[in-house]
């Protein structure tokens, strides 16, 4: 497929450039002429591509936004769950005490946390799913 994608990209490039290219290079003017009768499909299918990229790029950046979102909800969730196990693994004070101040600005949210949780979860399943 990603020859189709350069092949119109190059053709879309080669009518572009038409005037340039028949300047430098007056024999190109017939073989430029037959792309004359497809320059509205190919331009239509070039648009298209277009859009569909970067409809792709945005979907993209946004499953990388999700991703991260994941990350700090694993983080927050795990330690406002383990933070019990964690503290007999840690011995300095100073660490426990910035652990415990750490789950206490975030245990107000621990609810919306599990539910962000549990719906990111539903969302990579369907993802999974209908891949």
């Amino acid at each position: 497929m990603h020859y189709v994608y350069l092949a119109v990209l190059f053709l879309l490039g080669v009518l572009g450039a038409s005037n340039l290219i028949i300047a430098r290079k007056p024999e190109a003017k017939e073989l430029i002429a037959k792309l004359a009768p497809i320059q509205g499909w190919l331009g239509v299918v070039g648009f298209g591509l277009g859009v569909w990229w970067l409809v792709n790029s945005i979907l993209n950046a946004w499953f990388g936004i999700l991703h991260l979102v994941t990350i700090a909800v694993y983080i927050a969730l795990g330690l406002l769950m383990g933070i019990g196990v964690l503290k007999t693994f840690i011995k300095k004070e100073e660490v426990t005490a910035k652990l415990d101040a750490c789950v206490l600005k975030l245990s107000p949210f621990q609810g919306i946390l599990g539910l962000v949780a549990i719906g990111l979860s539903v969302w990579a399943l369907i993802q999974i799913v209908t891949a």
